[in-house]
């Protein structure tokens, strides 16, 4: 069992975001294990993050402005990994940081770091080959994305060569604020769960603990970003404090909603 498969074979996993090099990251993810969060998504700034709304894009934009470089969010990675063995560590981002020196050498650099999953917005897996061939060779899952417009004819593909979780954007555009209805969300993943036997984790619009357990009730993860990269926007170097909080209560409301479900 891998980490990733351990998280969500738990029951419905809370998997949180944040963007690397905005703020003092790892105080952050330090915070978001201690408020309970059971798998980590770490986002790799980059210019161009064409998936992403004004919150994720603006954290891009502070980190970049900082500094940070891919060298740096290994580095955080790894002391992530040494600090915490079990937690679940993914890398999200786009293909040109992660391409730039080749996929072995990422994939190799993710692995000696400890990453577990990466998600890769813009290589869709039509063009597995750039991407997807190294990550399984350091063993490092390749996470896909599934969106409401992904119909029966292409969901085989998406899944071909898919580990780690299957991660649902529930609706068709950028993250932020929006949200699909409950209805809409326990439809898809009941299509999804059918296709695969991956773990189904809901993402783009969460945010509030009603939301969360909601999804929770449906799926096998709840992912929460942009809510999160707002606190930091607003806090600083003094984020990590009510990002513990703010996932807390998440992290209540989908145990609750585990609860129910059983």
């Amino acid at each position: 069992m891998t980490r990733l498969s351990g998280a969500f074979a738990l029951g419905p996993a809370l998997v949180c975001f944040v963007t690397a090099g905005d703020g003092p990251t790892p105080a952050i993810l330090d915070a978001l294990v201690d408020g309970g969060a059971d798998v980590i998504e770490l986002g790799m700034p980059f210019t161009d993050p064409m998936a992403d709304g004004p919150a994720i894009q603006a954290a891009n934009i502070r980190s970049l402005a900082a500094g940070t470089t891919t060298a740096d969010i290994l580095r955080i990675a790894a002391d992530f990994r040494e600090r915490h063995p079990q937690v679940p560590l993914v890398l999200m981002g786009y293909g040109n940081p992660m391409l730039r020196r080749g996929p072995e050498w990422f994939a190799a650099a993710a692995r000696d770091a400890g990453v577990d999953g990466v998600i890769c917005v813009d290589v869709p897996p039509e063009e597995d080959e750039a991407l997807g061939p190294a990550l399984r060779a350091a063993a490092i899952d390749p996470i896909r994305l599934a969106t409401p417009t992904t119909d029966a004819a292409r969901l085989p593909r998406v899944l071909d060569g898919a580990s780690g979780f299957l991660y649902y954007v529930s609706v068709a555009g950028i993250t932020g604020k929006q949200q699909a209805d409950t209805a809409s969300i326990e439809a898809a993943v009941a299509r999804l769960k059918a296709a695969t036997d991956l773990p189904v984790a809901v993402g783009f619009g969460v945010r509030t603990p009603a939301q969360a357990a909601a999804i929770a009730r449906v799926a096998d993860g709840v992912v929460v970003g942009s809510a999160i990269v707002e606190i930091v926007a607003a806090h600083g170097a003094d984020a990590p404090a009510p990002v513990a909080a703010y996932i807390k209560t998440l992290k209540d409301a989908v145990a609750s909603a585990r609860k129910v479900s059983a």
